[in-house]
Protein backbone atom coordinates (compact mmCIF):
# COMPACT_ATOMS: atom_id res chain seq x y z
CA UNK A 1 0.00 0.00 0.00
CA UNK A 2 2.66 2.25 0.78
CA UNK A 3 4.31 2.32 -3.16
CA UNK A 4 -0.01 2.87 -3.83
CA UNK A 5 0.28 5.70 -1.90
CA UNK A 6 3.17 7.43 -3.13
CA UNK A 7 1.68 6.94 -6.72
CA UNK A 8 -1.96 7.86 -6.32
CA UNK A 9 -1.97 10.07 -3.54
CA UNK A 10 -5.27 11.29 -1.75
CA UNK A 11 -7.36 9.55 -4.65
CA UNK A 12 -6.22 6.41 -2.99
CA UNK A 13 -7.30 7.25 0.45
CA UNK A 14 -10.60 9.11 -0.64
CA UNK A 15 -11.68 5.92 -2.85
CA UNK A 16 -10.84 3.60 0.67
CA UNK A 17 -12.75 5.81 2.68
CA UNK A 18 -15.94 5.45 0.49
CA UNK A 19 -15.80 1.71 1.84
CA UNK A 20 -14.80 2.41 5.37
CA UNK A 21 -14.83 5.18 7.82
CA UNK A 22 -11.15 4.75 8.72
CA UNK A 23 -8.08 3.58 7.21
CA UNK A 24 -5.57 2.37 9.60
CA UNK A 25 -1.79 2.34 8.47
CA UNK A 26 1.16 -0.02 9.84
CA UNK A 27 4.66 0.78 9.50
CA UNK A 28 6.92 -1.76 10.05
CA UNK A 29 4.35 -4.37 11.02
CA UNK A 30 2.73 -1.66 13.63
CA UNK A 31 -0.36 -0.01 13.54
CA UNK A 32 0.61 3.92 13.49
CA UNK A 33 -1.98 6.46 12.19
CA UNK A 34 -5.46 6.12 11.08
CA UNK A 35 -7.11 8.60 8.30
CA UNK A 36 -9.95 9.64 8.78
CA UNK A 37 -12.52 12.10 6.13
CA UNK A 38 -13.10 15.07 7.74
CA UNK A 39 -16.29 15.02 8.86
CA UNK A 40 -15.40 12.44 11.10
CA UNK A 41 -12.78 13.97 12.99
CA UNK A 42 -15.01 16.58 13.63
CA UNK A 43 -17.42 14.36 15.57
CA UNK A 44 -14.56 12.46 17.44
CA UNK A 45 -13.20 16.26 18.10
CA UNK A 46 -16.26 17.52 19.09
CA UNK A 47 -16.65 14.15 21.52
CA UNK A 48 -13.44 14.60 23.05
CA UNK A 49 -13.93 18.17 23.56
CA UNK A 50 -17.15 17.64 25.23
CA UNK A 51 -15.78 14.64 27.66
CA UNK A 52 -12.62 17.30 28.71
CA UNK A 53 -15.87 20.07 29.42
CA UNK A 54 -17.64 17.42 31.31
CA UNK A 55 -14.58 16.25 33.21
CA UNK A 56 -13.75 19.69 34.56
CA UNK A 57 -17.21 20.55 35.54
CA UNK A 58 -17.13 17.11 37.42
CA UNK A 59 -13.54 18.33 38.71
CA UNK A 60 -14.91 21.69 39.86
CA UNK A 61 -18.08 20.20 41.60
CA UNK A 62 -16.53 17.48 43.22
CA UNK A 63 -13.53 20.26 44.65
CA UNK A 64 -10.88 19.11 42.50
CA UNK A 65 -9.03 22.54 41.42
CA UNK A 66 -7.05 25.38 42.88
CA UNK A 67 -7.14 28.91 42.66
CA UNK A 68 -3.46 30.57 41.81
CA UNK A 69 -2.67 34.07 40.57
CA UNK A 70 -1.09 33.67 37.24
CA UNK A 71 2.39 33.94 39.28
CA UNK A 72 1.61 31.07 41.30
CA UNK A 73 0.43 29.31 38.41
CA UNK A 74 3.85 29.67 36.24
CA UNK A 75 5.96 28.62 39.92
CA UNK A 76 4.03 25.63 40.05
CA UNK A 77 4.33 24.67 36.52
CA UNK A 78 8.08 25.50 36.54
CA UNK A 79 8.74 23.58 39.65
CA UNK A 80 6.43 20.55 37.89
CA UNK A 81 8.39 20.85 34.94
CA UNK A 82 11.38 21.04 36.74
CA UNK A 83 10.54 17.40 38.61
CA UNK A 84 9.83 15.77 35.55
CA UNK A 85 12.79 17.00 33.28
CA UNK A 86 14.89 14.96 36.66
CA UNK A 87 13.12 12.00 36.26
Amino acid sequence: MANEVKTKGVSLFDSLLQKAEEIIINVRGKNKFVVVDIERYKELRALELDRAYQDAMNDIKEGRYKVLSAKEHLEEFFKELEHEIQN
